[in-house]
């Protein structure tokens, strides 16, 4: 996207509840966590997940769509924050915040 963002949808199967009609939590967070890591790898900075906060702010449905979208927050050398969001019908229903190492570095 123009701001630097990654965005895609992904629909939410009834094979991934976690309870009748609701996502899995585990679900949730690896959409965040991957759309994060899709963001990093769109600007050139191939990096895995040092540190994951999720939060949960309403039961995401199943047998609807969601919107995931991630973006760079900040960059130091060798780590970047980034933040996520999920989106269901027009409500965020859940958001994190990532901290992420640079691949490099932890391959030495």
């Amino acid at each position: 996207m123009e701001d630097g963002s990654v965005q895609a949808r992904f629909n939410c199967d009834k094979v991934f509840e976690g309870y009748a009609n609701v996502l899995h939590g585990g679900v949730v967070s690896s959409l965040l966590d991957g759309a994060m890591t899709n963001c990093l790898f769109a600007h050139g900075h191939p990096g895995v997940t040092a540190e994951l906060t999720v939060r949960f702010r309403h039961p995401v449905r199943t047998g609807e769509a969601v919107t995931v979208r991630a973006w760079i927050e900040r960059c130091f050398p060798h780590l970047h924050v980034l933040r996520a969001e999920l989106v269901q019908n027009g409500q965020l229903v859940a958001t994190a915040r990532g901290k992420f190492m640079d691949r490099a570095q932890i391959t030495k």
